[in-house]
């Protein structure tokens, strides 16, 4: 009898072979694999921090078994989100400084800062993300008032581009500036044979150094805030574009301590010095950061009238920009770069700065290749160049949330000819098929759904214009979903890790309470996230948040 049942046992283990054990199910949802085919699944199953299977329900929960098993009841499933440029350890960095984002006019940010005063960390007063752009008078602020207010007292205030600022006198005082001094690649603003107090691009490093950095303990703490906020709009990934030697210490030592979790993909800032040490490094991984390369500024931005043009502003005579080094200065980086597996990134706005790096980038490149060295931003080409990128597969790295910024005033800047070349999402796509997206946070705001709804829409958050800013270069919705996760991730030489939910990559994932690809238009900026996980583990819970906030019964377009 007890040999029957032991045969009756091993013959039904043929028919009904055990389940596997998962760290984590999910299933009944509708998920986004965004795979070459753009497959949707119902289920996925996770181990170790790895997908080990994506299917059917049923055919999920017959293989697998886990103590996790969550029934998401048909809500959206989406790889993690990347973005693909933003600066993610100097918008951490900045928390201590007074925020100027949103200010409609001088007056009220004299008054913020004033107010700043009395509670400011360190003797310098220090404030950032103002634009004049968006105020009555579109013009750039003179230093007098601060003066007055504050005569012993340094005031630095950076525009919202990180490329212009305005110091007052005493700020000028310990920089050193004065009438007669100049700085390549930089504009020291006199009118009426003053100091106004306005410093373009370069010309901001003459007071920037003088300031003193925050302490090692507290940019760490202030990473762990910023990387809260940015689970909470489902970004598991992210590209940190120019930072210093140092910056990349400190993000090691927050991973090293358990505090940062966040995936990050680190470019250098531009420094002679660092080459011969971080070339020879060549790219490596250590945990969730990667170096990859290095971050270069060709040019400034059009917003502060840096960025360097093929022919004279609209709106200023006389006037083209300007590179921020000589053409020799970024071909000397490419030749080194090429002989290392490191990607040159830079940044050019201009169309003027856009031909010098396309070029420069062909020349060393010579052909189609896979190096994915990228022009970040890629705001402003010239008709004639575009074909310049599919030639030497140069990657354009895009912010579609530029273009719903600048609409209200670029053409004043540019006029309609060229215009019509700028913001060119999707005549940039087509070069070589693939486009990545970013958010340039703090330029921007962080929430990559607003960067999705601006690359397909071509409307900033107040659905403005109602058919859209130059709608001809709206990406579709599969291309902008693919634009913050798998082109995001193949811009970092990292699609085989993340950025599809496919087995064996990292379970990276967050489930959204709306389906963006399906959804009516006016429904995509009232969507928020509802978890974030990484690595298969949650690190963001929007549900938790939901029920704490008592008497919350709208959610609008922010994360609660």
């Amino acid at each position: 009898m007890i040999r029957k049942i032991f045969f009756f046992l091993v013959f039904c283990s043929g028919i009904f072979p055990a389940q596997k054990s998962a760290d984590l199910i999910i299933h009944n949802a509708k998920i986004y694999t965004v795979n070459q085919n753009f497959d949707t699944a119902e289920a996925i199953a996770v181990s170790n921090g790895k997908i080990v299977a994506v299917g059917k329900n049923s055919d999920i929960l017959k293989k697998y078994t886990s103590k996790n098993i969550q029934d998401l009841a048909g809500k959206a499933v989406f790889p993690g989100f990347i973005d693909a440029h933003c600066h993610f350890t100097g918008f951490a960095t900045d928390k201590w400084k007074c925020e100027l984002w949103g200010t409609k006019s001088w007056d009220e940010i004299v008054q913020k800062i004033t107010a700043y005063s009395k509670t400011a960390p360190m003797e310098w007063l220090y404030g950032r993300s103002w634009d004049q752009n968006d105020w009555e008078i579109k013009e750039f602020p003179n230093k007098e008032q601060l003066d007055r207010l504050f005569p012993n007292r340094p005031v630095y205030l950076k525009r919202i581009d990180g490329h212009a600022a305005i110091a007052n006198q005493k700020a000028l005082d310990i920089a050193g500036i004065t009438l007669k001094t100049t700085i390549k690649g930089g504009e020291i603003e006199q009118k009426n044979g003053k100091l106004t107090g306005i410093l373009i691009d370069n010309a901001m490093l003459l007071v920037e150094k003088h300031i003193p950095e925050i302490s090692d303990g507290m940019a760490i703490s202030y990473f762990a805030d910023l990387q809260k906020e940015c689970f909470s709009y489902g970004l598991t990934s992210l590209h940190d574009c120019g930072i210093s030697e140092h910056t990349f210490s400190l993000l090691e030592k927050a991973q090293d301590q358990n505090i940062l979790k966040m995936k990050i993909f680190a470019l250098l800032e531009d420094k002679p010095s660092t080459y011969e040490k971080w070339i020879k490094k060549g790219r490596f991984t250590n945990g969730n950061i990667t170096f990859g390369g290095y971050k270069v500024y060709s040019d400034g931005a059009l917003g502060s009238r840096g960025a360097c043009l093929l022919h004279d502003y609209s709106d200023k005579n006389n006037w083209k920009g300007m590179l921020l080094s000589d053409e020799s200065h970024f071909r000397n980086l490419a030749e080194k770069l090429i002989k290392s597996d490191l990607q040159m990134c830079t940044h050019a706005i201009g169309d003027s700065a856009n031909r010098t790096i396309l070029k420069i980038y062909g020349d060393v490149l010579g052909i189609k290749n896979d190096r994915r060295w990228r022009i970040e931003h890629a705001q402003i080409v010239d008709g004639n160049d575009f074909d310049l990128f599919g030639k030497f597969s140069i990657i354009p790295s895009v912010q579609p949330t530029h273009a719903t910024s600048d609409m209200y005033w670029a053409e004043s800047r540019l006029g309609k000819e060229r215009l019509k070349h700028a913001y060119a999402y999707k005549d940039l796509l087509q070069q070589n098929g693939w486009l990545p997206l970013g958010t340039d946070f703090p330029v921007e705001e962080i929430n990559p759904v607003k960067t999705f709804f601006a690359a397909v829409f071509r409307k900033d958050a107040k659905n403005f214009p109602a058919n859209g800013f130059q709608k001809e270069n709206a990406l579709s919705r599969e291309q902008a979903l693919r634009g913050i996760t798998i082109w995001a991730a193949k811009a970092a030489f990292q699609e085989d890790e993340v950025g599809s939910l496919e087995v064996g990559k990292s379970a990276d994932f967050v489930v959204l309470t709306e389906d963006i690809i399906q959804v009516p238009e006016d429904k995509i900026l009232q969507t928020w996230v509802l978890e974030t996980y990484s690595n298969g583990i949650k690190l963001y819970d929007g549900e938790k948040w939901r029920q704490a906030l008592s008497g919350w019964t709208e959610y609008g377009s922010s994360n609660p």
